[in-house]
C-alpha cells in the first residue's frame, strides 16, 4: 500500500522544482531561518532556534508542506533582559506565550498606544498592521511564544516585502487604541469568544461541546477583528475525541495532559504521535486524525488556524463536526475501526487506566444517523 505521500519519480519532480519555490520562503532564508518541514514537533519549549538579526532574538519557522501557502507557524525567544524589534505587518498574527513573562506594547501612526502584559499560557492578537513590540519582563530567563499568521499567502501574493512590512496605514476599525483593547474579556456567541487576549488559555473556562465526542469542552475564537481563528478543546481522562479531517492549516498545541494521536490519509493505516505539554501536531490536508487522553488529568489543546481549514455545509457547521453518515467529515463512534479502541486500551493500561468512554458511546447512540 502505498504511503500517503504520494511521491513521484525524480524525473517528474524535476519539471516542478522551480515551483515550490517562493517569496515566502526566499524571505524565511533571507531572515537566516530554517523552515521545519514536519507535522509533529515533540516540544515546542526545546526547539533549536537561530539567530533573528533583524529581530534581535531566536526563531525557527515550522510550516508542513501542506500548509506552506495558506498559513505558517513560528517560535520566537526574547533574551532575558531584552525584547525584540519594532515591527508592523501587512497580515495578522495570533500568539501563545509558551515560556516567560513580559509585556508588548502596540501603537498606530496616529499616536494611539496600548501595553499589556502577558506570562506563559497567555494568548493574543496582533492587531493589522499596528507597530509592535514584545518586552522579556525577566533579567534571567529567556521568554518563547509561538505563532501563527497569514503571511504566507500576502507576501506570495504582493511579491514586496517592504509593502508588507513597511506600508504606513492605520485600519482604525481593526484597531483605534481603545485602553481596553487588551483587556481580558469579551462577548460569548455560542461557541465564539469575541476578546483580543486570554490571560491563561489552560485554565479558561469552556462551552460543552458534545458533538466532538467524550464529554468535552470547547471554545473558539475572534480575535482583532481578524480573518485567522482558533480554538481550545478538552477532554476527560480516559478518554478520546471523535476522529475527523479538515483542511491544510491546523496548528495544534498541546496545553496541558498526555496521551497521543492518530493521523492518516483515508485508506490506509493510523500512524501515532505521543504527546505532552508543548508538542505541536499539524494534520495534513484532509488526512483524518484523532486525539487520546492517556494521562491522569483532562487534555487540553489549543488549535491555530485560518477560515479556509473549516469545510462548512450550507447552515455554516464545519463538516469536520458532521457525521460522515450524512456527508460530514466526522467518524462515529460506531463506525470507527476496533484498532482505534484496541489501541487506546492497550495504551490506558500501561499507565494502570481503563477507558471512560461506554457513556460517551451510549450517548452517541442517541442521535446517531442510520447508514446511508
Amino acid at each position: 500500500m502505498a504511503d500517503g505521500n504520494a511521491l513521484v519519480q525524480d524525473e517528474l519532480a524535476a519539471k516542478f522544482r522551480t515551483e515550490k519555490d517562493s517569496p515566502y520562503t526566499r524571505w524565511v532564508a533571507a531572515e537566516g531561518l530554517d523552515i521545519i518541514a514536519a507535522h509533529y514537533v515533540p516540544d515546542l519549549r526545546t526547539v533549536e532556534l537561530k539567530p533573528w538579526e533583524r529581530r534581535g532574538g531566536r526563531g525557527v519557522f515550522i510550516n508542513h508542506e501542506a500548509t506552506r501557502t495558506s498559513n505558517d507557524c513560528y517560535v520566537c525567544e526574547i533574551p532575558a533582559g531584552g525584547s525584540l524589534a519594532p515591527q508592523r505587518q501587512l497580515f495578522e498574527e495570533m500568539i501563545l506565550i509558551l515560556e516567560g513573562q513580559g509585556s508588548t506594547r502596540v501603537w498606530n501612526d496616529a499616536g494611539a498606544e496600548v501595553s499589556f502584559e502577558w506570562q506563559a499560557g497567555s494568548l493574543f492578537a496582533i492587531p493589522l498592521n499596528t507597530h509592535h513590540q514584545h518586552f522579556n519582563g525577566s533579567g534571567l530567563k529567556a521568554a518563547r511564544f509561538v505563532a501563527s499568521t497569514n503571511l504566507p499567502p500576502v507576501l506570495n501574493l504582493y511579491d514586496d516585502v517592504d509593502f508588507v512590512f513597511g506600508t504606513a496605514r492605520d485600519f482604525p476599525g481593526r484597531f483605534d487604541g481603545e485602553p481596553d483593547y487588551f483587556s481580558p474579556k469579551g462577548e460569548q456567541k455560542g461557541l465564539l469568544l469575541d476578546t483580543n487576549f486570554v490571560a491563561d488559555a489552560a485554565n479558561l473556562p469552556l462551552v460543552e461541546a458534545k458533538e466532538r465526542g467524550a464529554g468535552g469542552g470547547h471554545i473558539r475564537f475572534s480575535m482583532a477583528k481578524g480573518s485567522m481563528n482558533s480554538h481550545i478543546s478538552q477532554f476527560p481522562v480516559a478518554t478520546y475525541k471523535k476522529g475527523h479531517r479538515h483542511g491544510p492549516g491546523a496548528h495544534v498545541i498541546i496545553l496541558t495532559g498526555t496521551g497521543y494521536s492518530l493521523m492518516w490519509p483515508e485508506g490506509e493505516e493510523p500512524r501515532r504521535y505521543e504527546w505532552g505539554p508543548g508538542t505541536l501536531i499539524v494534520p495534513p490536508n484532509m488526512w483524518f486524525h484523532q486525539h487520546f487522553n492517556t494521562g491522569p488529568e483532562p487534555a487540553r489543546y489549543l488549535a491555530f488556524k485560518h477560515e479556509g481549514v473549516a469545510i462548512r455545509n450550507a447552515q455554516g457547521v464545519p463538516k469536520a463536526w458532521i457525521s460522515r453518515r450524512i456527508g460530514g467529515d466526522q467518524i462515529d463512534y460506531a463506525d470507527e475501526s476496533p484498532f482505534v479502541r484496541d489501541t487506546f486500551r492497550k495504551a490506558l493500561a500501561e499507565h494502570g487506566l481503563e477507558p471512560r468512554m461506554d457513556e460517551a458511546y451510549t450517548a452517541e447512540l442517541e442521535t446517531l444517523p442510520p447508514k446511508p
